[in-house]
């Protein structure tokens, strides 16, 4: 599948969440997901992985596994997997509604994983993660709020040492919602999770803990990115940091359709302070390839902070962002502005009166450069409406989109300077 947009969201237009990503032997990052199908539901009944050698363009290797591989009266949704490499293997832990861990196994980064067994001893087993240290000694981490558990993996990479089970974090000291991932930087191990700190627990956030083993003792040390504000009903993050060539990045997701469904992966660069701890980032349209060029046209769909009702959905226009209403705001970070322009284009579509939208720089109530007033439209198909800046930007900016109106709705396609 061609992808959209390079940039944020990874691969618009296609519903992978729970990233887990994972540079591999030949140099290429692939990305391990839950695959969201269902306006109304996590997730789907089948894996695929993603590859890239820049991450920004990415393949799509098609399906890895499918629950239909799973035992008679399994559940048949897969939830968050993760992936781990060891002795010429690779190994894909996921799990079900019904709470089983189950690992299956294949030569290839991007499979098809076969050969399903369970792994005895693991319940409520949500979200499982995997590390391998640099001994070979593989550890395992799962479950939600203080039933989350890590263990030793046995040799085999399919089942866990009994005695070896410990309670890594808890709510009340770390913020644990659920979402474990762990990755080893300059001999201290990272605890990177779904973190209830902010938004009266709704866990948005990507938070983590160090320690000085895999399995603890962990400090919590703070978070590093929040998605609240992608989506009018987001309710939850997950995914990983990790080291790609000679630099770092976040990868995690975000909502759309006004829903806690239908999500889109993510990735920020992100850099450590002396002292080991993360600099905290704020979600951006760029990713992780930098400013977009103000020449391009830029989907609105790309937007990376809400306000009000607008949200990003799937129409017969394609990706777009719908059902925008009077005071509703639109965010995107970062613009490179080259080159001056002198006029703004909106393509959209609805059925608003006395529709206003507003250019502003590098905040919501930031200055204004940019009026348009919009026609009334006839809520067929999409119209260009063009207006010229009363300032010229230069350099790069945060761009925001103020809409007011009357009454009726806006849907916006893209927009454009020249």
């Amino acid at each position: 599948m061609q992808q959209l947009f390079k940039g944020n969201p990874l691969n618009l237009g296609r519903y992978f969440a729970d990233p887990e990503p994972r540079q591999w032997a030949d140099g290429r990052m692939y990305l391990y997901c839950s695959h969201d199908r269902f306006p109304e539901s996590w997730c789907s009944d089948d894996y695929h992985v993603l590859s890239s050698d820049d991450l920004v363009d990415w393949t799509d290797h098609g399906i890895a596994f499918h629950a239909s591989q799973l035992p008679p009266g399994s559940p048949q949704v897969l939830y968050a997997c993760d992936c781990a490499f060891k002795d010429d293997t690779y190994y894909l832990f996921f799990t079900t509604p019904s709470g089983i861990v189950t690992v299956a196994s294949s030569p290839s980064a991007f499979g098809p994983f076969g050969a399903p067994q369970a792994i005895e001893g693991i319940d409520n087993g949500i979200d499982p993660a995997v590390f391998v240290d640099d001994d070979g000694q593989a550890y395992i981490y799962w479950g939600q709020f203080d039933k989350v558990r890590a263990a030793q993996l046995t040799a085999s990479m399919t089942g866990i040492v009994r005695d070896s089970v410990i309670q890594p974090l808890s709510v009340a000291d770390h913020n644990f919602h659920e979402g474990s991932a762990i990755i080893k930087r300059n001999g201290l191990y990272y605890y990177v999770y779904a973190d209830t700190s902010r938004h009266d627990g709704k866990p948005t956030c990507l938070g983590y803990a160090t320690g000085p083993t895999p399995l603890g003792p962990f400090t919590y040390r703070g978070v590093i990115i929040d998605s609240f504000r992608c989506d009018p009903a987001v309710w939850n993050n997950h995914g990983r940091i990790t080291q790609f060539n000679a630099d770092w990045f976040i990868f995690y997701h975000r909502s759309t359709h006004g829903s806690p469904y239908l999500r889109q992966t993510c990735c920020e660069p992100i850099s450590f302070n002396p002292d080991g701890s993360i600099a905290e980032v704020i979600m951006t349209s760029q990713g992780p390839c930098g400013p977009i060029d103000s020449a391009s046209t830029i989907p609105a769909a790309a937007c990376c902070q809400l306000i009000g009702n607008a949200r990003v959905c799937e129409l017969d226009a394609g990706f777009v962002l719908s059902s925008i209403s009077n005071g509703d705001g639109a965010a995107y970070r970062f613009i490179d502005f080259s080159t001056a322009p002198a006029q703004f284009k909106l393509e959209m579509s609805g059925n608003a009166v006395g529709a206003i939208v507003q250019l502003r720089l590098d905040h919501a109530d930031g200055d204004i450069v940019g009026i348009c007033q919009v026609p009334i439209l006839d809520g067929a198909g999409m119209t260009s409406v063009a207006s010229n800046l009363s300032k010229r930007p230069c350099g790069v900016h945060e761009i925001w989109l103020r809409f007011t109106m009357d009454s009726g709705t806006l849907t916006l396609n893209s927009f454009s300077f020249t």
